[in-house]
């Protein structure tokens, strides 16, 4: 199977380190294929959310028609900009990294807390966390209050703050797992659950596993109702 993975930002070394990511979690006859956006350098707030959504949804429907179009669809932003909108216009599985890893959560754990990069992204993945069913589970969102791209230029800073703030959720929020929220963790995800002693969660892997099964089980997106293909409005007339 092939997995098509959209970042949303326009960093390709943070896609690099994403497709690493997922090509050491896939299975060895899964093919990645990982594409960067053309907007904003890193998605932080809605209206980067926003910039980043039509050149995705372009692409998705490129690959669509390709002759090999892809088994499953991964957008890697915790934020998971445009995510219905992405659903509508595929038809193969399509993936939000934060609603993978909060499923794969709630399968590992009881309670677990969430830790992003900046604190003006706490609002954002507490309205994900609700709309998604998992706020009886996840006891807070915390930020280690670094930029995105700050997780490349200072990965030791970045980790050393991971890793306080994890075991503050360990110790002040009784959590059981952790949960990566930003896309660019994913290369400290191993070593921090081996510093906190739990499971910690990145949705890079937790989607790409999901979308294995989903692929390997023969589901495709549902076209009817609400994630039915955008209507044709070539015809219509203005009234």
């Amino acid at each position: 199977m092939n997995l098509l993975i959209l970042n949303p930002n326009s960093t390709v070394s943070m896609t690099e380190t994403i497709a690493a990511a997922a090509r050491r979690a896939a299975l060895p006859a899964t093919s990645i294929i990982a594409i960067s956006g053309t907007g904003p350098a890193s998605v932080e707030g809605h209206a980067d959310a926003a910039l980043s959504v039509p050149t995705m949804l372009a692409a998705i429907m490129a690959a669509e028609c390709a002759e090999f179009p892809p088994s499953a669809i991964i957008i890697a932003c915790f934020d998971d900009p445009g995510l219905l909108a992405a659903r509508e216009v595929a038809r193969a599985p399509v993936l939000g990294i934060a609603q993978s890893a909060l499923q794969i959560a709630m399968l590992i754990s009881a309670r677990f807390s969430i830790i992003t990069t900046l604190p003006r992204s706490v609002p954002v993945i507490e309205d994900l966390v609700q709309a998604y069913g998992a706020g009886h589970a996840c006891r807070k969102v915390r930020s280690v209050d670094l930029s995105v791209l700050a997780l490349e230029a200072a990965p030791d800073e970045a980790f050393a703050r991971l890793v306080s703030e994890g075991r503050k959720a360990m110790a002040e929020d009784g959590a059981e797992a952790i949960i990566l929220g930003c896309a660019g963790m994913a290369e400290m995800c191993a070593d921090l659950s081996e510093a906190l002693g739990l499971p910690v969660i990145d949705g890079v892997v937790a989607a790409v596993k999901l979308a294995e099964a989903l692929a390997s089980g023969g589901f495709a997106t549902s076209k009817a109702g609400s994630l039915a293909y955008p209507r044709d409005k070539s015809g219509d007339k203005p009234a």
